[in-house]
């Protein structure tokens, strides 16, 4: 009878297998021992070190070099506003100081006393006036609105004056107020022909 050349490789395959299951597999962990050397009679022998541990071992107690430290210097805090809420701003901001203003409008570069108020609107939602500066410009001013070299605002208007309230320093170089009261111009007889 004849094998099959299947039948045949497959016997080779597992002779082969038993032969390196048997012989072929060694552990290569094994230290080489090495050949005996007779040792001097007058040196005692020196005890085995154990071989070095894989692992170390991990402790329960807490050491501080190991635990790491959250540093949030420099970092930006995500739960702050990106914009400041203007109320606060506005209260804690004090009214100008005798500062040069760079981008100053033509009414903040005179004095508030050389302005003269023509005309004042008043029965409106708020009351609006009239004023000529020195170089006979025209402004419509309102209730808040700066004015002056010093940084005054307008903080009232009534049916016959306006009233401004500038900030300064005295000779202390304490900051004071100062109200400036100007009054309705009276119409000459010559402009009402």
């Amino acid at each position: 009878m004849k094998k099959s050349p299947n039948k045949l490789v497959l016997a080779l395959l597992a002779g082969l297998l038993t032969i390196c299951a048997i012989g072929g597999c060694k552990k290569k962990d094994e230290a080489p021992v090495p050949s005996q050397v007779p040792a001097p009679a007058a040196q005692p022998k020196a005890a085995a070190k154990p071989a070095a541990a894989l692992q170390a071992a991990v402790s329960s107690a807490k050491n501080s070099q190991t635990t790491p430290t959250l540093g949030f210097k420099g970092k930006k805090d995500p739960f702050k506003p990106l914009i400041a809420p203007q109320e606060a701003t506005a209260a804690k901001a004090p009214l100008p100081v005798k500062r040069k203003i760079v981008d100053a409008l033509p009414i903040q570069s005179y004095e508030v006393s050389r302005f003269v108020v023509t005309g004042i609107i008043t029965g409106l939602k708020e009351n609006k006036a009239l004023l000529i500066d020195p170089a006979g410009k025209g402004y419509v001013v309102k209730t808040g609105m700066l004015i002056g070299d010093n940084g005054g605002r307008i903080t009232k208007i009534t049916a016959s004056s306006l009233e401004v309230t500038e900030q300064y320093e005295d000779g202390k170089k304490r900051i004071k107020s100062r109200k400036i009261v100007l009054p309705l111009a009276k119409k000459s007889k010559e402009t009402s022909r």
